[in-house]
């Protein structure tokens, strides 16, 4: 247990306090269990650390890392009666998923000491989406996603703005709002933006190794597939990066990676819940993860450049990020006579030239626009849906 103090210390000591994510303020932290889920490598372990450093004593916490080898043969359960011997309140627990039984030992640790607060990280959604039902209404469960380019301007350019609603950005921003060279920028962001990491060195290779690690290890070991299933969900994903925003024809697709035709619907619904690709569904029943599969797309712009052969489609690219920057706050769905709609009102994406002709008959319809800077009536600049979170 002291080199588990020590690696937490250290960690904690490293951690900057410059930059915080959207969802750090949103987090109740005084709840007796928080789970933080989310795609590998959008920042669940900085989030973490920072709260340890900023708002809370050091000595009264400890950090751990579910993957240390100190648990191949100790159990969590046991540790946690150590901590509360010592009088240590909180135990912050990351990759949860790479600990067996994780969710049956936290409701123990829930049941036998209500004195020690828990919270908990998971880059393996599919795993902790299975592991949450035996926490019953235990644990207050948040999503962490990727950067949005109003997070890039601040961690990157030092560039700050406040979040605005759908309804702030339809409506227009303030005048005395202004970025110098916001498309610069918002090119930038596209290309390698989305993921905290790429202020490091080797950004493309270690994003490839994200995408392998989803598809090779994350959702064949959730599933019990085998290990050939990790080479048709990588065919599978090349495809999509390189396609138009499409609705998947299973059994082309199926033959296309030599898969079952009945396995298809299971390896999107993996996929999507590993943070690869993102289904636009219809908007029946009005509820988000209802409907009918309308178009796939892969979860964000950085994905496709990093997967794509050649030059991506710049239709995909737009429409990929707009589904990707208002997900996050809105229910996204499919329109019948344009690309996307929220809350009924419909939005058809494009480039400068784009003209007005799909929202002719919306009752409230937007045309978005890559390469504009200002709104001008119904028509808005791509790059502010980017402020939504």
């Amino acid at each position: 247990m002291e080199q588990l103090t020590k690696i937490h210390k250290k960690l904690v000591k490293e951690t900057e306090l410059s930059f915080f994510r959207y969802l750090y303020h949103e987090i109740d932290w005084g709840n007796r269990i928080v789970g933080i889920r989310g795609p590998r490598g959008v920042g669940k372990t900085t989030l973490m650390l920072q709260h340890i450093k900023n708002d809370l004593n050091i000595n009264d916490v400890l950090y751990i890392n579910a993957d240390d080898i100190y648990f191949s043969e100790h159990r969590i359960l046991d540790l946690a009666e150590r901590l509360v011997q010592r009088g240590i309140q909180y135990l912050f627990i990351d990759e949860i998923h790479k600990y067996k039984d994780w969710s049956k030992e936290l409701k123990l640790i829930y049941d036998y000491y209500s004195e020690l607060k828990i919270v908990f990280s998971g880059s393996s959604i599919l795993d902790i989406n299975k592991g949450i039902s035996d926490l019953s209404r235990r644990v207050v469960l948040y999503d962490l996603y990727g950067l949005s380019f109003r997070e890039y301007l601040a961690l990157f350019h030092q560039i700050t703005s406040p979040i605005y609603s759908l309804d702030e950005i339809i409506q227009g921003l303030p005048e005395e709002f202004e970025i110098k060279t916001p498309l610069l920028y918002f090119e930038d962001y596209l290309k390698h933006g989305y993921y905290p990491f790429s202020k490091e060195s080797g950004f493309d290779e270690k994003l490839r190794q994200i995408i392998n690690l989803t598809l090779e290890n994350d959702i064949p070991s959730f599933a019990n597939l085998p290990a050939s299933t990790g080479r048709r969900l990588k065919k599978l994903l090349m495809v999509i990066s390189k396609s138009v925003p499409f609705k998947p024809n299973m059994s082309k697709l199926a033959e296309l990676i030599d898969a079952n035709r009945n396995m298809m619907p299971d390896y999107f619904q993996y996929i999507e819940d590993a943070g690869m690709i993102t289904q636009l569904r219809d908007n029946t029943g009005g509820v988000r993860g209802l409907g009918k599969i309308e178009k796939v797309y892969l979860d964000n712009a950085n994905l496709i450049y990093s997967l794509a052969e050649g030059e991506p489609n710049i239709g995909n690219i737009r429409e990929t990020f707009f589904i990707n920057q208002t997900r996050v706050r809105n229910v996204v769905t499919s329109s019948d006579i344009s690309d996307f709609q929220i809350d009924g009102r419909t939005f058809e994406i494009g480039g400068k030239s784009k003209g007005m002709k799909q929202i002719k008959e919306a009752n409230e319809g937007y045309i978005v626009k890559d390469q504009i800077e200002y709104s001008s009536g119904n028509i808005l600049p791509l790059w502010w849906f980017g402020l939504n979170y």
